[in-house]
């Protein structure tokens, strides 16, 4: 596989991204990535002045829904013990 990786100096992943950027965020190819947008099980992007972005914060809750976490609790809620 040969997702592109955050080549960048940035030392957090960046709020918004491009399909590629959310593939690499996520460690899987464009091509997984787009497969699961289309079948709903990661959200789709946001048209913005002709670009198509994915919001970080979004991709995370998506991934928290396909790890089978449970009540809809983040990591961080379970980390802390707290109910959202």
């Amino acid at each position: 596989m040969s997702a592109h990786k955050l080549a960048d100096s940035l030392a957090y992943p960046p709020r918004a991204m491009r399909a590629h950027r959310a593939a690499a965020y996520l460690d899987m190819s464009p091509a997984s990535f787009h497969r699961l947008v289309d079948e709903g099980l990661l959200p789709r992007g946001h048209a913005v002045k002709g670009m198509v972005i994915w919001d970080r914060y979004e991709l995370d809750a998506a991934f928290e829904s396909l790890k089978g976490g449970d009540d809809n609790l983040n990591t961080m809620h379970k980390l802390l013990g707290i109910k959202p």
